[in-house]
């Protein structure tokens, strides 16, 4: 799989729009100081965010004098380099071999979770793995029948209650299917909205304590699915997700829908939680490991 080729294409919107025109602003043959003031404004535009910007810019700057910079093309490669150290948060360690592999994904309603799960459980399936998801958002009748419909079309088997039940017997009734069925993975899918912030977080944080009771790791990994159109909102919800439940990564969905591709900066640098997977299109295949090298040199390439 190409992944620069995979993450240009998740990235063409925001190529076309703002991030278009800092390839064009570093293709310069010489540059001056403004090149700084209009780097700085690109990269705000580009919702890379006040503080993570900052710390670009003088880094660039900075390297720039002290390896005497003078091309554009030079410039450009210091600051791809320089995403890129700054999308290399640390992962927490890979689980053991474990069966089944338990995985949470959170985040508020209308990110594309469902979604994600779906791409997530046909990865696992073109990887000859049997995945289970449990529908733990009972809080709506529809998410239910929304992730029936992408589980027939990933081929995984769906554990689902009524509308209304307890999203803890669901986990726990998902995983004790796993088991018994030799499935390698569960895939919890969950509720993003409930009557106040602190039940959609103690809600969580019950449906852990659940998994935990099959196996004290579990779950093995907390992803926090995002919608990468929301920009700056998608950094808030990430800080109260953050504070909630340990997330371990993030599942950057609609990255091909947005112009504005520059929040992926702003989380890794802000929260160091490291990106995981990109969502790159609408179809179940569509999405694609994220790659700090493919990321950076598709942001900054002319």
């Amino acid at each position: 799989m190409d992944l620069l080729r995979r993450t240009k294409e998740a990235l063409k919107r925001s190529r076309e729009g703002v991030l278009g025109r800092l390839g064009q602003l570093l293709e310069r043959p010489r540059f001056g100081e403004e090149l700084w003031v209009e780097l700085e404004e690109l990269l705000l535009l580009a919702d890379v965010g006040v503080p993570t910007t900052r710390l670009l810019v003088e880094s660039v700057k900075e390297k720039a004098r002290r390896e005497g910079l003078t091309t554009g093309a030079q410039v450009q490669r210091a600051l791809a380099a320089e995403i890129e150290g700054l999308l290399r948060v640390d992962t927490r360690p890979a689980p053991p071999s474990v069966s089944p592999l338990v995985i949470l994904l959170v985040g508020v309603n209308g990110s594309g979770k469902t979604t994600s799960v779906a791409k997530l459980a046909h990865s696992y399936k073109e990887q000859g793995e049997r995945v289970v998801l449990a529908a733990a958002d009972t809080f709506r009748a529809a998410a239910i029948d929304q992730l029936r419909v992408w589980g027939e079309r990933a081929g995984a088997e769906v554990i689902a209650h009524q509308p209304g039940a307890d999203p803890g017997a669901v986990v726990f009734d998902a995983i004790e299917a796993a088991r018994k069925r030799g499935a390698g993975v569960v895939l919890i899918d969950t509720a993003g909205r409930l009557h106040t912030k602190y039940n959609l977080m103690e809600e969580l944080k019950k449906i852990k304590r659940v998994a935990s009771r099959h196996d004290p790791t579990a779950p093995h990994q907390v992803l926090l699915v995002l919608d990468a159109t929301t920009g700056q909102n998608g950094l808030i919800q990430a800080r109260h997700f953050a504070e909630a439940v340990e997330v371990s990564g993030i599942f950057l969905a609609k990255l091909d829908g947005t112009a504005k591709g520059g929040i992926v900066l702003a989380i890794a640098q802000e929260l160091k939680i490291p990106i995981l997977y990109i969502g790159t299109g609408e179809k179940l295949e569509d999405m694609a490991p994220f790659d700090p090298r493919a990321f950076a040199e598709a942001l900054c390439s002319p």
